[in-house]
This record gives structure tokens, C-alpha cells and sequence, in this order.
């Protein structure tokens, strides 16, 4: 940058750009000044301006850019010689294979489970023509899932600790076509000898205060092993195709981020108003095969649920 005798100052055009970076604020604030006082025209100012703007964050980028370099490949080096070890691998493999064990015994009691439920869904099937169970899911909690609740109810990180403290492990949920239908299946399995109640929460008698339905067993259900029985905890969900349809979009609605206070508040209370819209759906299905189940002969009458215990 250049004084002429003149009084107008100018920009040198074959000054070095990295020069331009040692310009300071003040020399910037000089020809502000002397824009002022109409010495300075308005587009070498406006040029200067973005001129040293520009250059002041190139330099930088080219000092944090061999840095940034380093810090990657320190970063892979790392990885490579620590986290992709041998050493490193076998160390998990050796800690990961109890748990595997641990989630192939929920795996075992599923499976036990869920033939329960089949097994009376078949004997309904050939006594009354009708099958109860319209679905059956399940599912063990993954790795992840299981490590969050963990986390979350700040349980030690022991594989005795996960068992007597998390219920959930392990789930099955069985779909019925009527709400009498889920009392008599669930009273059907706790009648079994071999069937344990821990834990029992109707959810329709008393719905969630967000809508939600369902009837929550946990049970304790023992295994067979090679050498030894074990009793496993698994939680046993029973509900109508209208429940699991209101409680399936309900659960992906519930996940849905950036929506506006305003709108949450209206979908709260729309789902609320549809879980009492399913809700009366189920009664008035219910009816229909009472009525329905009244007039047919005695020998081909579908048993109430106070009729099968």
C-alpha cells in the first residue's frame, strides 16, 4: 500500500499475498479513515476489505491444514496398530462370548415361549374352529439397545446384575382378535407349572396415560440345557390387532424429531382421542362375536372365558 504525492492512496498490484496477511486492523481502520475524507475511493476500500478478509482466512488454513494432516494420520496410525491388533481383537472376542452365551439363553426361552403359545393356539383351533392368536413376535435386545439401559439405570456392567435387573431382555408379543381372548391366553400359560409370574401389569383396565394398551406378563421360564436347567426371565406382551396397530405407529410418531411444540401438543392429543377409537373398536368387535356366539347351537358354541378355566 502506497501514499502518492497526490494524496491517493493505492494498493500495490504486485505485492505478495502473503504480505497483504501482516496488514493490521489499524492500517485497515487508516483508510477507513481516509475514505472519510474523500481521499480513498469507495471500491478500493470495499476491495481492500474483502481482500484482507479473504487472505487472513487463508493463512489460516493453510497453518491448520498440516495439522489437521498430522492429527488424521496419528488418528489411523492408532486404530491400525491398537484397535485392529490381535491383541485388541482377541480381547473382545474374549469378553463378548459370555454375553453371546447370556443372549443365546433369552434366544432358548423365546423359543419356549412361543411354543406355548402355538401349542394352545392349535388345541383352540381344533376344539372350537377359531384361532385365538392372530400373530406372534419376538425379539432378544440387541447389544446396543442393552447396553443403553445399562447405561440409563446405572446398573454394574456384570452379566448377574443384567439378569436380575432387566426384565425386558427377552420379548414376545402375541396379537389376539378380542380382548377376552388375551385374559384367557394369559391365564392359560400361568396355569402352567412350569411358568413363574414375576410381574403382571394390565395396561387395558388401566391404559397409559398417553393411550397406550396392552397386558405385561414377566415370567421366569426354565430351559434345557446340555448339562443343567435355567430359568429365564421373559417379558410376555398380549394385545388386540387394534392395539398393536395404534401402539406400532404410535412407537415410530414418538421418535420423530424437530417437531414444533404447537403440533406435538395436537398429535398428543389426537392419538389419545385414536387409542379410545381403537379401544371402542375392540368392545364393539367383542360384541359382535358374543352376539354372534349366542346363537349358534351349544355344540358349536365359542366358549366365554369364564367357560375354558
Amino acid at each position: 500500500m502506497i501514499m502518492m504525492p497526490d494524496g491517493i492512496v493505492k494498493i500495490h498490484s504486485r505485492m505478495p499475498w502473503h504480505s497483504c496477511c501482516e496488514v493490521r486492523v489499524m492500517q485497515l481502520h487508516d483508510i477507513l479513515l481516509l475514505r472519510t475524507s474523500a481521499i480513498l475511493p469507495a471500491s478500493y476500500i470495499h476491495n481492500f476489505g474483502i481482500m484482507y478478509a479473504v487472505l487472513i482466512k487463508e493463512r489460516s488454513t493453510k497453518i491448520l491444514r498440516p495439522i489437521e494432516k498430522l492429527i488424521e494420520k496419528r488418528k489411523e496410525e492408532f486404530i491400525r496398530n491398537n484397535l485392529m491388533s490381535d491383541e485388541f481383537i482377541d480381547f473382545i472376542q474374549q469378553n463378548k462370548k459370555p454375553m453371546d452365551k447370556l443372549l443365546s439363553y433369552y434366544a432358548c426361552a423365546i423359543m419356549e415361549v412361543e411354543t406355548k403359545f402355538r401349542v394352545l393356539d392349535h388345541q383352540y383351533s381344533l376344539e372350537y374352529d377359531r384361532n385365538p392368536i392372530e400373530d406372534i413376535k419376538s425379539r432378544v435386545k440387541s447389544w446396543e439397545s442393552l447396553i443403553k439401559k445399562v447405561r440409563r439405570k446405572e446398573i454394574p456392567l456384570t452379566l448377574s446384575s443384567i439378569e436380575e435387573s432387566i426384565h425386558d431382555i427377552a420379548g414376545v408379543r402375541v396379537v389376539c382378535s378380542f380382548p377376552d381372548d388375551i385374559y384367557m391366553l394369559a391365564d392359560c400359560l400361568l396355569n402352567q407349572d412350569d411358568i413363574t409370574l414375576i410381574e403382571k401389569k394390565d395396561y387395558i383396565k388401566n391404559p397409559k396415560p398417553g393411550g397406550y394398551r396392552s397386558l405385561h406378563l414377566i415370567i421366569s421360564v426354565p430351559i434345557f440345557l446340555q448339562d443343567e436347567k435355567r430359568m429365564v426371565t421373559v417379558e410376555v406382551q398380549l394385545r388386540t390387532i387394534a392395539m398393536d396397530f395404534w401402539a406400532s405407529l404410535e412407537h415410530k410418531i414418538r421418535y420423530k424429531k424437530n417437531i414444533p411444540e404447537d403440533k406435538a401438543l395436537y398429535l398428543q392429543n389426537e392419538m389419545l382421542e385414536c387409542a379410545e377409537i381403537s379401544a371402542d373398536l375392540d368392545r364393539r368387535m367383542q360384541n359382535v362375536r358374543d352376539v354372534i356366539s349366542k346363537n349358534v347351537p351349544k355344540e358349536e358354541k365359542i366358549p366365554f372365558l369364564g367357560e375354558m378355566i
